[in-house]
């Protein structure tokens, strides 16, 4: 499947800020085997006074941009076009979930993909009891692990209501989960605690996913967001599977990765630092369009 993407994030401040500074992690990944970026334009509004990009420990590609003279405004348009492909046949054996830990004990792997990386607590996506209680609830004894990540994004998407009043950026997985409600971010923080609390690496992925318009109804431009989801590793021969509780399904063709993360403060969109007072607010618009062969 072939997708153009535009996303806008406008940045308004009340008054000038200072010493602006962001890190950008927006601009996606080619993924080898699964997803082709051909081409694609980041443009920041005013023209930052430094601007450079890198890329981070686990592959995600980053964009430095700095203001030196006091601004009110910063605007960020993106458009890129991607290439997003069925992902190749492979032998689904999983280990059983009880065994997964012994061959993760034999792993010496420190690289980015290692899985190594993705099986402690981190601050977005904490190891809690009430979480790991909740996850074993819902596994059988021998199952393996691949159909534990089903099990788990399955259930957390049957007990959890999609609500984008029920919590911000900076809600606690805990909270979300005692409320039963949140974002697809939530969703995600959830489902990775419940997994690196039976044993199963877990990991956070930032993108992008194709939506439907109600039947009958033209598909509206901008309408779209952000999205996220999880990856787990499930053993040496099917590696790692990326599976979406919000809705219920491992990712396919639909699904434009951004980038990997341990949580959602590994591939935050927008971070940075600025000097200044008063408010901010910010409006951001998503399409991802279909592009016919």
């Amino acid at each position: 499947m072939l997708y153009d993407v535009t996303l806008r994030i406008d940045y308004t401040y009340s008054h000038p800020r200072d010493q602006t500074r962001n890190l950008l992690r927006l601009l996606p990944i080619d993924i080898p085997n699964l997803q082709r970026i051909p081409e694609w334009k980041l443009a920041l509004t005013p023209l930052p006074s430094e601007r450079y990009g890198f890329v981070d420990f686990f592959g995600n590609n980053v964009t430095s941009a700095a203001w030196h003279s006091p601004i009110e405004e910063v605007k960020i348009s993106l458009s890129f076009r991607a290439e997003r492909l069925t992902e190749p046949a492979r032998f689904m054996m999983s280990p059983d979930i009880d065994q997964l830990g012994h061959v993760l004990a034999s792993l010496r792997d420190a690289t980015p993909l290692s899985p190594l990386h993705f099986t402690t607590p981190t601050r977005r996506a904490p190891i809690e009891t009430v979480m790991t209680n909740f996850a074993h609830d819902h596994l059988a004894p021998g199952l393996s692990a691949l159909d534990a990540v089903q099990a788990i994004g399955r259930a957390i998407y049957t007990e959890m209501t999609y609500s984008s009043d029920a919590t911000d950026v900076d809600t606690e997985a805990l909270d979300a989960f005692e409320k039963r409600a949140g974002v697809c971010q939530d969703f995600a923080h959830i489902m990775i605690a419940c997994l690196r609390g039976v044993g199963i690496p877990a990991g956070y992925v930032s993108g992008f996913l194709r939506t439907f318009p109600p039947p009958g109804k033209e598909k509206l431009v901008g309408v779209d967001a952000m999205h996220a989801w999880v990856r787990a590793w499930v053993g040496p021969e099917v590696g790692w599977v990326e599976f979406d509780p919000t809705n219920n399904q491992f990712a396919g063709t639909d699904y434009i990765t951004i980038g990997y993360g341990r949580d959602y403060d590994d591939i935050a969109p927008v971070r940075g630092t600025m000097r200044g007072v008063g408010r901010q607010s910010s409006r951001q618009s998503v399409d991802v369009q279909p592009v016919e062969a």
